[in-house]
């Protein structure tokens, strides 16, 4: 058994899963035996709690002990929704502007020429940059396999990285040719995508308490599979305990009026009739529904991925959050594709969500009281959690996986932002992780990534990047 002990943090600050409300603790230490939180509390506390329940612990002492002085602890961020493999195109469709389906026709042809290699280097690359900015849990959607890549090449830059992982195996099959948006070549049978979901769960899925791996299914969006696969997606994941559905769902205008033409529905009502609905259910994005639409998620406990900065830089739209959250849809934050966000900064997309709802939408006024900065960061705490259906992460509590990651407050950037540290977190710039520990593994320390070099990464990944621009024609 491995021990830790993070004493005299500045503030511990966790949510509470079932009130959603803050607990804040000053002087705060937290002790974890394996991958479990074993006390939480004042360092004076926890201390005593050593010396009074493990007295053998206290002569020998803890394998590692961190001095959390000038830090704000709070529990792992956890990234409903990504798409790891497109930190190879990064600013390649968004720096002079796309809306989504002419962003996506653009990048299909180039996303074709992906390899085996380059899946595992760009998720690899892009997990690293998501547990420096806080991110302990993922939830990544592969939706495309050209050339032999799987999934299981970003499961294993998953299991390198340290992060806890919840891939999901996409998939296209409605091309071109069927009335669907992709080119038929990146798109697939459906009988071979159902063989490779089964392949999938029965390989990886893991589906006990403290899993690190966990496989969901998820046909891409109304527009690249056909009803059929939706209906027999639901089937096959609900043979298994806690694998997940994903789909991107209601993201455009474009999207509504596919769906009208295509289903003669709207996008969620096509859900219903395909049954995709409940509490194993979790939409990316969901910017246009409707009051009728929002009460129907909440009805049926189906959960809702918010993406403010892949909404903006497609303008998408701003997605209704504070009126889905007041209705008590299950909502949780993604960071979306690194090629329709551009970057990998979770505690940076709390702050752009708090900020998005305060902003308004049209028929709604700015209001700065909108929406809280604890608010926004409950989306990426117990938020993800809910919507992944996690009751053994994003809290800071005895039992708990020992997930969690502190930021520096006595900085810079936090300079007069002492009266409320943790709102600091989202108010002031969004600072990189100090420390990060998952599943009681210490991944961050002092600010550095600890499981291998990162600089030889960027260049095999940059290179990987090159070539495939190169094949594809755009280079």
């Amino acid at each position: 058994m491995t021990n830790l002990f993070v004493k005299n943090i500045d503030l511990l600050a966790t949510p509470d899963m079932a009130t959603r409300q803050w607990t804040e603790i000053k002087q705060a230490a937290i002790v974890v035996e394996d991958n479990r939180i074993e006390f939480v509390g004042p360092t004076t506390e926890a201390e005593r709690w050593v010396r009074e329940n493990r007295p053998a612990l206290e002569q020998i002492g803890f394998d590692k002990v961190i001095d959390g002085h000038g830090c704000v602890v709070i529990p792992g961020l956890v990234n409903c929704h990504h798409h790891l493999y497109q930190t190879l195109t990064r600013t390649i469709a968004t720096g002079n502007g796309m809306v989504l389906f002419d962003w996506l026709k653009f990048l299909y042809p180039i996303w074709a020429e992906l390899t085996p290699e380059s899946v595992y280097t760009s998720a690899k690359l892009a997990l690293v940059e998501l547990v420096l900015s806080g991110c302990t849990t993922v939830a990544d959607h592969l939706y495309l396999y050209p050339n032999g890549s799987k999934i299981d090449d970003e499961i294993r830059a998953a299991q390198e990285v340290g992060v806890r992982f919840h891939p999901t195996r996409g998939s296209m099959s409605l091309g071109e040719s069927q009335g669907g948006l992709p080119p038929d070549r990146v798109c697939d049978t459906e009988p071979v995508i159902l063989k490779d979901c089964l392949r999938a769960i029965e390989t990886f899925h893991d589906p006990e308490p403290f899993s690190m791996l966990r496989i969901g299914v998820a046909p891409c969006s109304p527009f690249s599979v056909t009803s059929d696969l939706m209906r027999e997606s639901v089937e096959l994941a609900r043979q298994y305990p806690l694998v997940n559905l994903h789909t991107h769902l209601a993201e455009t205008v474009d999207e509504d009026r596919f769906c009208l033409e295509m289903f003669g529905k709207r996008p969620l009502e096509y859900a219903e009739s395909v049954n995709w609905a409940g509490e194993d259910v979790w939409f990316a994005h969901m910017v246009h529904p409707n009051e009728s639409e929002m009460d129907w998620l909440a009805k049926t406990n189906t959960g809702v991925c918010h993406c403010p900065s892949s909404n903006m830089l497609l303008a998408s739209g701003i997605a209704p959050v504070r009126h889905m959250k007041d209705k008590d849809v299950r909502l949780g934050l993604g960071l979306d594709g690194s090629a329709s966000n551009d970057g990998n900064d979770m505690l940076g997309e709390a702050r752009l969500a708090m900020l998005l709802q305060r902003v308004g939408w049209p028929g709604f006024e700015s209001r700065a009281d909108r929406f809280t900065a604890r608010e926004a960061l409950e989306l990426a705490t117990i938020g993800g959690a809910r919507v992944l259906r996690r009751d053994d992460i994003a809290t800071l509590a005895l039992g708990q996986a020992a997930d969690f990651v502190a930021f520096r407050v006595d900085d810079l950037a936090h300079a007069g932002s002492l009266s409320d540290p943790l709102a600091s977190l989202v108010t002031c710039a969004p600072g990189q992780a100090w420390l990060s520990v998952i599943n009681g593994r210490v991944i961050i320390e002092d600010g550095q990534f600890l499981p291998f070099e990162i600089d030889p990464l960027v260049e095999t990944h940059n290179r990987l990047s090159r070539e495939m621009l190169e094949r594809a024609g755009v280079a």
